[in-house]
């Protein structure tokens, strides 16, 4: 397929030149219409009265030159799509909601996909076409040309059949493609086939033959409401404002949803959809790498994965675009040299790892202590880790209040700890005064700063100060919380969280139960399990049981087993929930007494409230024996109201949720993969270096259209291919262009804005010195601009565009990168090519008091027998969708050949009429 496009084009040359010397009178008024010195180009000296030989040689040079300056408008055009690529892949972060979870960061792209495809991707893509129509005017005094508009019709019909054809019969058998964007697809093939309507409406039925300033302006102001109109269809607005919200719009009908779940899923933002759609595709590929190998090892597994994630992955058609010229021009698979180059930043990143490893580390191990009141002293742990021999390090350590208070809950301390070679250990003792006091649990800190390390030569010197990485360092954590438990209290019983997530593969489940604000006596805990939409016995082992405190034990924990289910994806839930604590061992007659006296009021309150049918005043002479019992006790009011503060109770946390989630090293992968399926990290460039390294190195670009197994590509991305001969010879021949490109700023300059206006301007440059040259070809084998135009031209324009169609429509799981975005591009091609131009060409008219005239001619046969065509060839790939065919790619051989076929036929009867009209071989109207 490389060459297809341009034998086509040499064997369409001389079909058309056949059409030449068959036509009429017409053709030799023009032989030397095309004669003139170019904006850049001056015509070729002598070119009156020259052989037939000497024209024919002069045209197949040219030919050749044009060709060639179209390889260099290719490569230049990579630069300018990996600058789109990049600013439309910046990235903003939101937080993600989740009910009865923690917030989650999502990194989304700031652009909308279809707003860029229809802007900076379609400027891109239809640049030398645009830049062309425009180019021609400016250079031609602001008169109206041939070339410019006639590539623009010429290329969308190309892009429109051919680039269609060419998708629909490369899709492998039996599989199809279908649109995902299908609302997409209408409005902005609405907007196409409307572009080239009202382009022959201005040019024949308005103001026949002149085009006026609002003419100008109405068609470039359809560009923005292309865009706006195409974004209301992707956010899907109209139905989420109009349609009930119990709806949803369907791939086929509106259907009902299921619950809140779904209204959450509506009133998503549509990045964060976008984020959530991509991350299931990445799920489903891994599921398809374990199902196809369900023996792999982790490491060839990982390999294989991140191979298939980022060929098969969502891509922008930017990636494909440049993908496809640098295959041609033997820049090798960009997939393949990203892999490589990950690898090589692993094998740095591990390099540093090595050095560090080699660096003294001093830190708290552990870094939080929970001691008792009454502990007394108590040490604190500072270790050390790794680090050169012979070294000495020293290390000033200091005590900061936090709620417990210097003096009167500890004894703060300072001083300076000093590792010797052989130490691995030092301890700070810290000791705590103890007191009657009933108080809630405090803290305090301990600190490490100011780290210095000896030399032999009894040197103390800054770690950082010795070269390098710095020899010794202070390793988080460098504070130690020291939490202080008063032991005057029974103890408050809570969970640490109210929430708490585990992974499937655990096993079994450890949830601490904490005891703080005192530790006196021995406390029974009951627990119970509850489920959610995890089951009991299905999801985890179901359990009611009890936690039992001794005696100044401060914590418990409660253990359940989690059934591995072997999901990639999950959200269950259930609960654990505490009971009321029993104080199983009283610390004296004190207490027997307050219990008493509580139940008694807790029932007096029950009947009172009316909740039972006993007397409010049943209880009244219990009450008073237990009061009677206090004073025989001498206990007073207060000392009772101190022994119900002193009695267990629940904490904040008395029922935690725990959320079963798919294996955590999973999920690492698919967030890597996502990572580095982002195609700006593979199109962008740091450096001129970089660049023009590149630029000098040949790789091989086989031609990866999915026909292997990826399960074999991903083997070979271990062994390097070698460039084959034609990516030698391609190379060779592209380098020059590759040479003076790689002067282009890099995609990190700026954004990328940087690469993104020199690129342009370059194209500009070279698109004007194409249009010089296709005219003075026309000059010498006799063809109009408009033949030339919609031939050649629009051919060189669209060979890019076909490579990355081609690449897309295999890999991709959806046509929206192959064929949707081409409905787009067409239109937008007349909005901005033609809006433009002719809006300061005729506004130059109008300041000059002149009128700006377009031959509506051959130009106007061209369009109308275009719109006919397009409807037609749109109808067909919509009816495609019935179940016979399944999409508008592949399907049944039958179908693809019988479409494939057909619109080629559109593609070749609309080159040779309007050759034929041109020539006034036939009448247009």
């Amino acid at each position: 397929m490389r060459g297809a496009e341009w034998a086509l084009a040499a064997v369409l040359g001389f079909a058309l030149v056949a059409v030449v010397d068959a036509g009429s009178n017409c053709s030799a008024a023009d032989a030397t219409k095309n004669c003139i010195d170019g904006m850049m180009v001056p015509i070729w000296r002598p070119f009156l009265d020259l052989e037939l030989s000497d024209r024919l040689l002069r045209g197949i040079i040219y030919f050749f030159v044009i060709a060639y300056c179209f390889l260099g408008v290719s490569i230049v055009a990579d630069r300018f799509m990996s600058s789109i690529e990049v600013i439309t892949s910046m990235e903003r972060t939101i937080m993600v909601k989740r009910p009865g979870l923690d917030p989650m960061q999502v990194h989304v792209r700031i652009w909308n996909d279809t707003v860029s495809n229809l802007t900076l991707m379609a400027l891109g893509s239809s640049a030398p076409e645009i830049l062309l129509s425009i180019i021609e005017v400016c250079a031609k005094g602001f008169e109206a040309g041939d070339l410019g508009p006639n590539t623009i019709v010429g290329s969308a019909a190309f892009n429109l059949f051919m680039i269609t054809a060419i998708c629909v019969s490369v899709i492998p058998k039996g599989e199809v493609r279908r649109q995902k964007h299908l609302d997409v697809f209408f409005v902005t093939a609405t907007w196409s086939i409307f572009a080239y309507i009202w382009l022959y409406v201005i040019l024949a039925v308005i103001s026949p033959g002149e085009i006026e300033i609002w003419e100008g302006l109405v068609t470039f102001a359809c560009f923005p409401l292309t865009v706006f109109t195409a974004w209301i269809a992707d956010i899907k607005i109209i139905q989420h404002r109009f349609l009930p919200r119990k709806y949803r719009r369907g791939s086929h009908a509106m259907v009902a949803t299921e619950g809140e779940e779904m209204k959450m899923l509506e009133d998503q933002d549509p990045a964060v959809r976008a984020f959530e759609e991509h991350r299931q595709e990445f799920i489903e590929l891994m599921r398809e790498i374990r199902k196809r190998n369900p023996h792999i090892t982790p490491l060839d597994l990982q390999k294989q994965a991140e191979y298939e994630m980022i060929s098969r992955g969502p891509k922008s058609r930017a990636f494909y675009r440049v993908q496809a010229t640098r295959r041609l021009v033997g820049g090798g698979d960009l997939v393949k040299k990203r892999l490589e180059k990950e690898h090589n930043k692993a094998l740095d990143s591990a390099q540093e790892k090595h050095l560090r490893d080699n660096t003294c580390k001093i830190y708290f191990d552990p870094a939080h202590y929970t001691v008792l009141e009454n502990v007394g002293t108590f040490d604190v742990v500072v270790g050390k880790d790794g680090g050169p021999e012979g070294l000495t390090v020293m290390v000033d350590y200091f005590t900061e209040d936090g709620s417990a208070n210097a003096g009167s809950d500890y004894i703060p301390v300072k001083g300076t700890l000093t590792f010797y070679p052989e130490d691995k250990h030092q301890r700070i003792t810290i000791e705590i005064v103890d007191d009657d006091v009933f108080e809630e649990d405090e803290h305090f800190y301990l600190h490490l700063k100011n780290l210095r390390v000896r030399t032999k030569e009894g040197l103390i010197l800054d770690p950082s100060s010795i070269g390098g990485l710095p020899v010794a360092q202070l390793e988080m954590p460098a504070t130690a919380t020291i939490m202080i438990l008063d032991d005057d209290h029974a103890g408050v019983f809570s969970f640490e969280h109210d929430h708490f997530q585990v992974v499937e593969s655990c096993g079994h489940l450890q949830l601490r139960v904490q005891r703080h604000s005192g530790c006196r006596g021995k406390v029974v805990l009951p627990f119970r399990t509850i489920d959610g939409s995890a089951r009991g016995d299905k999801d985890f082992e179901s359990k009611e049981g009890e936690v039992v405190f001794e005696d100044n034990q401060t914590e418990a924990f409660i253990e359940l087993g989690i059934v591995d289910s072997e999901q990639y994806e999950r959200t269950d839930n259930f609960y654990i929930e505490l009971g009321a604590p029993i104080w199983a061992k009283k610390m004296s007659d004190l207490s027997k007494v307050q219990e008493r006296f509580q139940r008694r009021m807790q029932k007096k309150r029950a009947a009172s409230n009316g909740t039972t049918g006993t007397d409010p005043t049943a209880d009244d002479d219990d009450i008073s024996d237990c009061a009677d019992e206090a004073i025989a006790m001498g206990l007073t009011d207060d000392q009772l109201q101190i022994a119900e503060l002193g009695k267990p109770r629940l904490g904040d946390h008395l029922r935690c949720q725990i959320t079963i989630k798919e294996s955590k090293e999973f999920q690492g992968i698919i967030d890597r993969m996502i990572k580095n399926a982002n195609t700006k990290l593979m199109l962008g460039t740091s450096s001129w270096r970089e660049q023009f390294i590149e630029a000098l190195s040949v790789e091989a670009g086989d031609d990866d259209d999915g026909d292997e197994e990826c399960g074999d590509e991903a083997d070979e991305i271990s062994e390097k291919q070698p460039p084959s001969c034609f990516d030698y010879f391609m190379h060779f021949l592209t380098v020059p262009w590759k040479l003076v490109f790689a002067t282009i700023p890099p995609t990190d300059y700026w954004g990328g804005w940087a690469c993104f206006v020199v690129a342009i301007a370059m194209i500009g440059v070279l698109t004007a010195l194409i249009g010089d040259l296709a005219s003075q070809f026309g000059c010498w084998v006799g063809l109009k601009d408009a033949v030339t135009a919609i031939s050649f031209v629009a051919l060189g324009t669209s060979v890019p565009d076909t490579f990355a169609s081609k690449v897309s429509a295999v890999q991709d799981k959806y046509a929206d990168n192959s064929i949707g975005n081409v409905t787009g591009s067409n239109g937008v091609n007349v909005f901005l090519g033609i809006g433009i131009a002719w809006s300061m060409a005729a506004i130059y008219h109008a300041l000059n008091g002149s009128r700006f005239l377009v031959d509506p001619g051959n130009l106007g046969f061209s369009v109308a027998l275009f719109c006919v065509e397009a409807l037609f060839c749109i109808a067909v790939i919509v009816l495609r969708r019935n179940k016979y065919v399944g999409g508008e790619l592949g399907g049944p051989v039958v179908f693809r050949i019988f479409t494939s076929g057909l619109f080629t036929f559109l593609w070749l009867f609309y080159l040779l009429m309007s050759a034929l009209e041109a020539y006034c071989v036939i009448t247009g109207f």
